[in-house]
């Protein structure tokens, strides 16, 4: 396919970043921020959304800190999955993505900002046009949702990235920045029930760094991902588990999902629910059925929505055995 035409903006430093991101709010140009470009690229290689301008964070150098509680945006996911510092669940995650020549590009940032998909708006722009485009386009036509009809107020594309259920396990800050200042708020907080806004962004604010509490070295957990394939696709489900240990067995509990919904879902009832009396592996499958239950996926993936919601129960028991090895 061949890339639309737009304008790349390369500065060296978070402040330039900011001034260029208004002065193109300014003249009334609409741009994207590119980080390592492998969703962003291949979506104005199908006509999906591009803009006139685009603002690489490449060369700002701050955003690629790496320590075991803060991890830049611009951290190579290979990086981040062969590093030390990195706690194992969130290893476990960043080396599920792809293959490891996209890992080598692909960034922390990206991946937590990751387009939702859909297959009837991950199409070409003459395949779209045929079917009379989707609400997800941006065509100005209001379209019609082709998943579910006689709606077009919400867009239920669904976000299939790997890293944030690990870190809202863990209880990461993810932290925003743009020209009108700074802000942080818990990643589970930082999503938007909605496959075309996707996050709070608002306009010309990037992430630059997550960060994670001090005690996650007392954490433990797992990271459980159906794929079409071993080490290319997507997350169809993704289910993240982490566990806390204290004297008398497990002391904290939590678990997340991506793959499933338009958002990554942090299942704070259904943990609690389970952690409140727990009996091991009973309350491993009564946890894991009711994460089940909570799930809505639609279809709109590869996978029908009765398969990947099985396949969450699966995912949850596989991601919990750890824990219960590790029990009294």
């Amino acid at each position: 396919m061949k890339m639309p035409p737009f304008q790349l903006h390369s500065p060296s430093n978070i402040e330039e970043a900011f001034e260029i991101a208004s002065s193109l709010g300014k003249a009334g140009r609409e741009f994207d921020w590119v980080a390592g470009g492998t969703d962003l690229l291949p979506n104005y290689k199908w006509h999906l959304n591009s803009k006139s301008d685009v603002i690489s964070l490449a060369l700002v150098s701050e955003l690629n800190v790496l320590t075991e509680t803060h991890i830049g945006a611009m951290v190579r996911l290979h990086d981040l999955a062969e590093s030390e510092k990195t706690h194992a669940i969130v290893r476990k995650a960043a080396e599920s993505v792809a293959s490891t020549l996209i890992r080598r590009s692909a960034t922390v940032g990206g991946n937590l900002c990751l387009d939702t998909r859909c297959f009837w708006f991950n199409q070409t722009e003459d395949w779209r046009e045929s079917i009379d485009w989707c609400h997800k386009c941006d065509c100005g036509t209001e379209a019609d949702c082709r998943v579910i009809p006689n709606q077009n107020t919400l867009c239920v594309a669904t976000y299939q990235a790997d890293l944030a259920p690990s870190l809202m396990c863990l209880g990461a800050t993810i932290h925003l920045a743009s020209k009108k200042g700074r802000r942080s708020m818990p990643m589970d907080d930082f999503f938007q029930l909605d496959g075309m806004t996707r996050n709070v962004l608002g306009e010309g604010e990037i992430v630059t760094h997550v960060t994670l509490p001090e005690d996650i070295s007392e954490w433990d957990g797992d990271y459980q991902k159906l794929r079409q394939r071993e080490s290319w696709d997507f997350p169809e489900a993704g289910v993240a588990v982490a566990w806390k240990k204290g004297e008398n067995g497990i002391s904290g509990l939590r678990v997340a999902t991506t793959g499933l919904e338009s958002i990554p879902g942090l299942h704070k009832e259904e943990s609690e629910i389970a952690l409140e009396d727990w009996r091991g592996k009973e309350s491993v499958d009564e946890l894991a059925e009711s994460v089940r239950k909570s799930v809505k996926p639609v279809l709109n993936t590869w996978f029908p929505p009765s398969y990947r919601r099985k396949m969450v129960r699966v995912l949850t028991r596989r991601a919990c055995a750890g824990m219960l090895e590790d029990s009294p």
